[in-house]
């Protein structure tokens, strides 16, 4: 657990961040309020210490800031101030909780204790996944009846995954929240310090694995094993695990998220019902030859909110039947006798679709069979076996060509992700470039990457021609080869390549004017920790962006007042937020509807109905696109 200590008694402030860490808590301090008020709104903490006076900005006008922008994290107000007036004046503020000076250090661990509690799910004191048992309070890890022992650093990482028991967490994500600010180590070291907690897990007797990697964006606490054997009998499935192939991880997973979108849509079924009641009242006055135009564009916008919620909520013929709706009733024309059946038996059958059953609700990604791939053409062999060991960080696999023979023959018979090639080989007539021009002319997606000593203008021209989505001067170290394969790889491979940079701990700002479709985009996007900020009202878009202040934004293309289009225009037009992330969620995937939303700025658009997965990744993927070039462009 993180927290932030903001107090300016420097001989106070050592004393409690002793304290703190020897209660396995990870700390960081600031000595005023401004910088505590940096601290709380660019990282994230399970808990403030603030004490009340403190230079720049006192902290009750720090609570009253937080709490303005949304803060929902507990904060307990240190204070000398011991009136009733002041602890009204500090509740009223947003403290969750204070304590008065001086106070026993064991009252305040155990107000700590509570509030994180309370902020967490889990109300009771132990903190348990089967027979394994971690008690906040002593500190002490057990499996069973044998006591563990763990350094303070894994302690804090299966208390992470106990608590969060469905978050997953990038390995940046766990720097950040258990490492203070000026002891951040590689993220290399995470990898290391879970595999010695699964280790140690392992010495002490645990068969089953406690902790999950999950491709493309880091790891996670498994489901406990009695909930898998429940959820393998109601779900009838195997077992599969999306790391290793286990079928029980992947169904438990996609349990999860059935749960999750089923509950919006029990919420939202009388929408739905309401909505197809006004395409019948519009169906009605079009066959009796009274529709007006408000009635007319009235059921146009329900057609128009069904078809993109419809297939999100498993029923993806109910999509189809509202977007043929919303078709008609688009032209100004009066439709004939024909087309008036039409709509007729489109209604009827949408009516019907809501009688039926959901389908499956969210489409699963299919695992990549293996680690990801790279095929590194170079004669190098000191620089290919680097990359070898820099790769299982990455958790990628490095396969070898030392020449261009071997090379073809690599990629004939076992296609890579990603391609390194060496420009130069001494002991042949061809180079590198020769077999980037067959890869062309083979139409290959596989992305290449020049790597070489040689830097000529004519090379780099040349492998930008031909394709090329990389161009590397040698002497390069392995891990700015790997943030290049980053920089230059498909969206779909770097959601599998960057689990040690993927930090889905993001703000999403999603307009929708449909609240169905709102919901059950948080719904899809919360469990993977990303903070979603909702909104319905586009007129608000403005004021909304500037308080909560995005890393990216999710737009609905047609909404009334202001469309996606418009919105998206005008971020473009500011400087301050010209280089956000910009998807557009669009039911229209016509090239002129497509046209538009690139031509406006926007970095992608997503299809509805929208699948979870996809949304997920192009998500992830494109906010880690921006903090990648803004960490390349700081090194």
């Amino acid at each position: 657990m993180k927290i932030l200590l903001v107090e300016d008694d420097e001989l106070i402030g050592s004393a409690l961040f002793e304290a703190l860490v020897a209660h396995h808590y990870t700390v960081d301090v600031a000595a005023d309020g401004q910088a505590g008020l940096e601290l709380a709104t660019t990282f994230e903490y399970d808990l403030i210490l603030l004490d009340w006076l403190i230079p720049k900005l006192d902290g009750i006008s720090v609570c009253r800031q937080l709490r303005a922008t949304g803060y929902q994290k507990a904060i307990l107000l240190l204070t000398a101030k011991d009136s009733n007036s002041d602890i009204v004046q500090g509740l009223d503020a947003g403290a969750d909780d204070y304590i008065v000076k001086p106070y026993e250090l064991s009252a305040l661990m155990a107000r700590i204790r509570a509030l994180l509690r309370r902020g967490n799910s889990p109300v009771t004191s132990v903190l348990a996944w089967g027979n394994l048992c971690l008690n906040p309070v002593s500190g002490e890890v057990t499996f069973g009846e044998q006591l563990l022992s763990l350094t303070p650093k894994e302690y804090s990482l299966l208390e992470l995954f106990l608590r969060n028991p469905q978050r997953v967490f990038s390995r940046s994500a766990i720097i950040d929240r258990l490492w203070s600010l000026g002891g951040s180590p590689a993220e290399s070291a995470v990898t290391v310090h879970i595999k010695e907690l699964r280790q140690k897990l392992k010495t002490g007797g645990m068969t089953e694995e406690i902790i999950e990697t999950v491709y493309g964006l880091g790891y996670r606490l498994k489901s406990p094993p009695e909930e898998k054997a429940l959820g393998e009998s109601g779900a009838g499935g195997g077992s599969e695990e999306i790391a290793t192939g286990d079928k029980g991880e992947r169904s438990q997973s996609k349990l999860k998220g059935l749960a999750s979108i089923s509950n919006v849509l029990e919420r939202f079924r009388d929408t739905f019902a309401q909505q197809v009641t006004v395409l019948e009242q519009a169906k009605i006055a079009l066959i009796e030859g009274n529709l007006s135009e408000v009635l007319r564009q009235s059921a146009r916008q329900e057609a128009h909110k069904l078809a993109g919620a419809m297939g999100t909520f498993g029923y993806p013929e109910g999509s189809n039947l509202a977007r043929a709706i919303e078709h008609m009733l688009m032209d100004d024309k009066a439709l004939g006798r024909e087309e008036v059946l039409r709509l007729d038996r489109l209604v009827t059958d949408l009516q019907q679709e809501l009688t039926k059953p959901p389908t499956s609700l969210i489409a699963e990604p299919t695992p990549p069979a293996q680690t990801p791939l790279v095929l590194v053409v170079d004669d190098d062999r000191v620089l290919t076996e680097q990359l070898k060991v820099e790769a299982t960080v990455w958790e990628m696999r490095i396969e070898t060509a030392p020449d261009l023979t071997t090379a073809r023959q690599k990629v004939a018979q076992t296609p890579p992700d990603v391609i390194l090639l060496e420009l130069t080989f001494p002991d042949s007539a061809e180079n590198g470039l020769t077999l980037l021009r067959e890869l062309a002319e083979q139409s290959s997606t596989i992305p290449v990457l020049a790597l070489t000593g040689r830097d000529r203008l004519e090379d780099r021209v040349a492998v930008s021609r031909l394709g090329g989505r990389g161009f590397l001067h040698k002497p390069v170290l392995p891990e700015q080869i790997f943030k290049a394969i980053a920089r230059s790889a498909p969206a779909k491979l770097i959601a599998r390549i960057l689990p040690q940079t993927q930090s889905v701990e993001a703000k999403v700002l999603v307009v929708d004017d449909d609240s169905a479709t709102l919901a059950a985009l948080s719904s899809l996007l919360r469990p993977w920790g990303f903070q979603v900020t909702n909104l319905n009202e586009p007129q608000r878009f403005w004021e909304v962006l500037t308080a909560t202040t995005p890393d990216l934004l999710v737009l609905d293309l047609e909404m009334p007042t202001f469309s996606g289009i418009d919105l998206c225009q005008v971020v473009r037009q500011d400087p301050q937020w010209g280089d956000l992330p910009i998807l557009v969620v669009t039911a229209h995937t016509d090239a002129e509807s497509i046209q538009r939303v690139f031509a406006a700025g926007a970095d992608d658009f997503i299809n509805k109905p929208v699948v979870g997965p996809e949304l997920v990744t192009r998500v992830t993927s494109h906010i880690e696109r921006v903090r990648l070039r803004q960490k390349l462009k700081q090194t």
